[in-house]
């Protein structure tokens, strides 16, 4: 078999995987996020015990608690954590736990977070291992009770990926290699079915900097949205021998700010004076906005948040300085982000690194978005996490393109 002929067979079995996956009919979609948890814990469902008592695990507790329903304990890996309390929840060792109540109660994993190694499949074969006999993502759970815990990331309820059948059908299409589309039909078999053992692992190359299909360039116009404490600027100038260019960092949480001001403020002083840095949230238009500020990484524009800040647009910001390279973890306002830098996008096309991971259906609807900016684009999509954290969508003008795929 030739090289056109086997790309064209892989070509006709993704495409044929897609059309799968989007062809189960709706009312056995929702039967099946409603019932699900049930059909795995059984015959458990109301007897639960916590496994991962960080705070997913609290979260997990609190909506339970209000739907009347009270896990037997925590169970948690960490041995300084055993015997304690947690949110008045004991926290046992996962033996002991195992011993009380592996064969009375699921064992719902709550672990499920960014920045982590885990896997589900890890946890399961350890509580298998110690004669647990249901061992469920927290996942399942959530779909059972969406008023409660939906969306959470990502996470949300299967039935709303077949509102928008014809839209993650484009999205597929516009991908740029066969890499990213396996990704891509890994992340939607996701959403449907929560087969988290099919989900690639983080590829070697660096976030948001994926020197493989672009090259960096000394002078660079780089506009990191959603800048935490400088850790992206830390990466970025890692890349660079002479840098040349300009660093625009926006960052609204005060506490975030303030760490991204120390780390600053300890680099070269030719590098400092190419680095601006302000406390602005970006959207799509200009306006004051309800912020939770936590001073971590999660920090998120939102309605009950406690304190305001200023949203500015990038094509506001930028209209007197052309941005060669737009990265976006936003934490679920990059839609809107990308909205407020329609025209620099369409102009100019500079590199765009954005993460899809923060909402359900952002997996599509951003590449779909950037691709009606711009025909300038070839697009990528990489895991630089596990388990759906960390998914990074490139698009890379031609004319940055360090490979064609």
């Amino acid at each position: 078999m030739n090289y056109y002929s086997e790309r064209e067979n892989i070509n006709i079995l993704l495409n044929e995987q897609l059309e799968n996956l989007l062809s189960e009919e709706l009312d056995s979609v929702i039967k099946r996020e409603q019932e699900s948890f049930d059909k795995l814990a059984e015959p458990f469902e109301k007897s639960i015990v916590l496994f991962g008592s960080g705070q997913l695990g609290r979260k997990t507790l609190a909506g339970l608690r209000k739907l009347g329903i009270e896990p037997l304990a925590f169970a948690d890996n960490n041995p300084e954590l055993w015997h304690k309390s947690i949110d008045n929840l004991l926290v046992l060792s996962p033996k002991e736990a195992a011993d009380r109540f592996g064969d009375k109660a699921v064992f719902v994993v709550t672990i499920w977070r960014a920045c982590s190694t885990h896997r589900l499949a890890q946890t399961r074969e350890q509580l298998q291992g110690l004669n647990c006999l249901k061992v469920v993502s927290c996942a399942f759970l959530f779909w059972k009770y969406p008023e409660t815990f939906l969306p959470h990331y990502c996470l949300d309820l299967p039935h709303k990926v077949f509102s928008e059948t014809e839209n993650i059908k484009k999205a597929f299409y516009i991908l740029s290699d066969e890499r990213s589309q396996y990704e891509y039909l890994a992340q939607l078999r996701w959403r449907i079915l929560l087969d988290f053992d099919n989900l690639p692992s983080p590829i070697p190359q660096e976030q948001y900097f994926r020197q493989d299909i672009f090259t960096l360039s000394s002078d660079d116009v780089f506009v990191d949205c959603g800048s935490y404490d400088g850790d992206t600027i830390k990466k970025f100038l890692e890349y660079q021998n002479l840098f040349t260019g300009k660093i625009i960092a926006l960052e609204p949480d005060q506490i975030n700010f303030t760490k991204l001001e120390e780390y600053v403020h300890s680099l070269t002083s030719n590098i400092k004076e190419r680095i601006t840095l302000l406390p602005l949230a970006v959207g799509k238009q200009e306006e004051r906005l309800r912020f939770a500020a936590t001073g971590t990484a999660s920090s998120v524009i939102k309605a009950t948040g406690t304190i305001e800040v200023d949203c500015v647009t990038l094509d506001q910001l930028l209209s007197e300085c052309i941005p060669t390279f737009i990265k976006m973890d936003i934490e679920g306002a990059e839609l809107d982000a990308i909205l407020g830098a329609k025209t620099l996008i369409e102009k100019h096309s500079p590199i765009l690194a954005i993460c899809v991971y923060h909402c359900q259906n952002h997996l599509w609807q951003i590449p779909l978005l950037i691709q009606s900016l711009s025909n300038q684009y070839r697009f990528f999509l990489s895991p630089h996490g596990e388990e759906c954290w960390d998914l990074i969508f490139y698009a890379v003008p031609v004319s940055r393109l360090k490979i064609l795929s």
